[in-house]
């Protein structure tokens, strides 16, 4: 059938419906699924989009016609549906568009935990057996079986930490109508924090702001509010669920690679010696502060397929991105959203000391530009000029261009979803990131 190219990407398949995914293109990608991994059952969970309740009855119908039974688990956050499908032994498929606006739909697909389809492995091959009507063969038709696998996900996540050793903080939690809410709930029942939570019931019309706390018009009212209420945290977490931000004591956002250099030498603690991933846009302050805890810093490609993969194959105890993914060896290779919120509970409890503190020396020692996107016609031709103008500097092309002098660096990337670059910068100080961030920005937009 003809099915629009675009919408198979480098870590899931995602576009807008009905125009570029519809029942029709779902059917055949659930059909294409089945077929590609032999699969004999398949976890079948969704978001909360108001196409979702469509696209995974053609789904489920697609992988059934196919001979495959589906285990159903029902509107579930994506770290849930990762839980279920390691817990149950078999691949599935999440329909969620995560943080994309409501007109967004897609399938984040496990082939076994930790390994997901990714455009370099298994998701071109379900786009070639959807457009050659290539499926396998089937006798019978699939059985459907509902399972509710909640309770063991707030048993394991609660697991990782000391429930015991969290002190009575004062957190606001937003999120954003989207999926994690109904699951925080249950989990944060049983600890001993003061929790007030914003939008925490799921709605696809989203009717109070989007589903990226990266863009600060979603977290604006949370910010106000901790510095209104005297808070000591707030979360925030996108729309699927795997994903998570916090906002300090002083409503200040915390970079997602500040976060992981805290994170990862706070698990270090438990773990000594052990490797911690992060992605190629991360400060000097992720493989500085690793290295004095006594663990080694591992860089690899953005994108949470590529994470999870390397997370396992390094056996690595941790790894961050600065998008705010979070991945935990204990919890099988995944990302979440509500494990690295109850490991900061944790280690705020521990430490005895205020969010803001634990920021101070990285905000005194690390200059970042975040994350800046440019509108470009030739990504590629723009890559290149970026080579030759800093060909005296070290490097590297693992994902986009890694640029690497003494005192500063960059990467940039091109977007996988849009004709866009996205640059990351860092200097020794305020002054040089600023007037270095200006001049690759030029550069970029020439």
């Amino acid at each position: 059938m003809r099915v629009d190219a675009s919408i198979f990407k480098a870590y899931d398949i995602r576009g807008t419906y009905p125009d570029q995914l519809d029942e029709q293109v779902a059917r055949a990608i659930g059909r294409a699924f089945a077929t590609f991994l032999k699969a004999e059952q398949v976890v079948v969970g969704r978001d909360m989009r108001l196409s979702s309740p469509a696209i995974f009855a053609a789904v489920v119908d697609g992988i059934t016609t196919q001979g495959a039974g589906v285990i159903d688990i029902g509107m579930v956050s994506t770290d849930q549906y990762y839980f279920a499908c390691a817990e149950l032994g078999h691949p599935g498929m999440m329909v969620t568009a995560s943080h994309n606006p409501p007109q967004y739909n897609g399938f984040k697909m496990v082939r076994r935990m930790p390994f997901l389809l990714s455009g370099d492995e298994g998701i071109q091959d379900l786009r070639r057996i959807v457009e050659s009507d290539a499926f396998a063969p089937a006798a019978a038709k699939g059985q459907v079986h509902t399972q509710d696998l909640s309770q063991g996900f707030v048993d394991k996540v609660l697991s990782l930490i000391d429930v015991q050793g969290i002190k009575p903080l004062k957190v606001i939690v937003d999120t954003g109508n989207g999926m994690v809410g109904p699951i925080l709930k249950r989990v944060y029942a049983r600890l001993p924090v003061q929790l007030t939570g914003l939008y925490l019931e799921p709605d696809g019309r989203l009717p109070n702001h989007g589903l990226d706390p990266m863009q600060p018009e979603n977290r604006a009212e949370l910010q106000r509010r901790v510095c209104e209420e005297g808070a000591d945290v707030g979360f925030a977490f996108d729309g699927d669920g795997d994903r998570f931000f916090a906002i300090d004591d002083r409503g200040e956002f915390v970079s997602g690679d500040f976060l992981t250099a805290l994170l990862g030498c706070y698990l270090l603690e438990k773990d000594p010696g052990s490797r911690i991933l992060h992605d190629v846009r991360a400060s000097w302050a992720v493989p500085d502060l690793i290295g004095q805890a006594g663990g080694t810093a591992l860089m690899e490609r953005v994108g949470h397929a590529f994470m999870k993969a390397r997370l396992s194959q390094e056996g690595a105890v941790f790894g961050g991105e600065v998008t705010g993914h979070y991945y935990f060896r204990d919890f099988f290779g995944a990302d979440s959203g509500i494990v690295p919120s109850l490991i900061v509970l944790e280690m705020l409890s521990r430490k005895g000391k205020k969010l803001s503190e634990l920021l101070a020396p990285l905000e005194a020692t690390y200059f970042i530009s975040g994350e800046i996107n440019s509108k470009v016609a030739d990504p590629q031709g723009r890559l290149q000029a970026l080579a030759s103008r800093y060909a005296d500097a070290r490097i590297e092309r693992m994902d986009g261009i890694s640029i690497t002098y003494p005192d500063w660096h960059f990467n940039v990337r091109a977007s996988n979803t849009e004709p866009l670059l996205r640059l990351n910068l860092e200097a020794r100080n305020r002054a040089q990131m600023e007037a270095k961030r200006d001049e690759v920005l030029a550069l970029i937009r020439a």
